[in-house]
């Protein structure tokens, strides 16, 4: 699957940990270039230089924070640069913040919105019309099973997820006649730092999968022209069956699974 890519290039936000690691293995394993982008550099110019070793392909390293506006256009003028023609944008950065709306800080929720929905638009902006033009290329979204449901106590976090979601979907349709190819990968609770970034404390009852796994069902979703992909039999089940009961019951149940320990309802 991953050979889809061999010898073209692909960028992946959010490489230095997590799913974008994963993607970034799995790509490298199967022949892929690679530009890795985040704001961990150490971490970066590892894994470039373990998958560089180990697989022979090339790759470069470009750190940017994409919670600065200016950072896609910076990471679209090095590429350029470079004379890198990006086959494969996948945006993964992102992060959430757990707790009550009206307590988590205003700028991590602007912050929030700035990562995980305007710096998607403007990367994939500024690479589709190259892979337009050229009638091949392809872009991942990385959402979450949130996309599909408010969630009380992640707000915002799924609201922006929700939409990634719908402008994945939506430009998958418009590009679709070009042999340009997006999907949305939407896992759920997945081996990652998600979790500890967000502050979200920990439950018995969570279903977690390996990045690996997740990176893995993405990718082949996205080759097989898929516009959205759920990483997981258990979250494509709960899908489901949400989607039959009323949106309200759903929500609340949600606030409920979600509450904050100690506080009451």
């Amino acid at each position: 699957m991953t050979t889809n890519w061999r010898g073209k290039w692909a960028l992946i936000t959010g490489a230095s940990a997590g799913i974008g690691w994963a993607l970034a293995q799995q790509l490298a394993a199967g022949g892929t270039n690679l530009v890795l982008t985040a704001r961990r550099a150490d971490r970066l110019q590892k894994l470039a230089s373990d998958l560089s070793a180990k697989h022979q392909v090339q790759t470069e390293v470009f750190v940017a924070d994409l919670v600065r506006p200016e950072a896609p256009a910076e990471i679209y003028a090095f590429t350029a640069r470079e004379n890198i023609e990006v086959d494969l944008l996948i945006n993964n950065a992102g992060f959430g913040a757990f707790g009550y709306s009206h307590e988590v800080p205003l700028e991590k929720l602007l912050n929030m919105i700035q990562v995980n929905c305007s710096a998607v638009v403007h990367l994939t902006r500024l690479y589709l019309p190259a892979m337009v033009a050229r009638r091949r290329g392809d872009v991942l979204v990385v959402g979450s099973t949130a996309s599909f449901q408010a969630v009380p106590f992640l707000a915002v976090y799924a609201a922006t997820k929700s939409f990634d979601l719908l402008f994945a979907q939506a430009v998958a349709e418009e590009v679709r006649e070009f042999g340009v190819r997006v999907c949305a990968l939407c896992p759920g609770s997945t081996e990652t730092e998600f979790q500890q970034v967000a502050q979200e404390p920990d439950r018995p009852m969570r279903v977690t999968e390996t990045a690996d796994k997740v990176a893995r069902v993405g990718l082949e979703a996205l080759a097989r022209g898929k516009s959205y992909v759920v990483s997981g039999a258990f979250n494509r089940v709960m899908l489901e069956a949400e989607r039959l009961a009323p949106r309200r019951f759903v929500v609340k149940m949600a606030a409920r699974m979600m509450r904050p320990p100690g506080s009451k309802p």
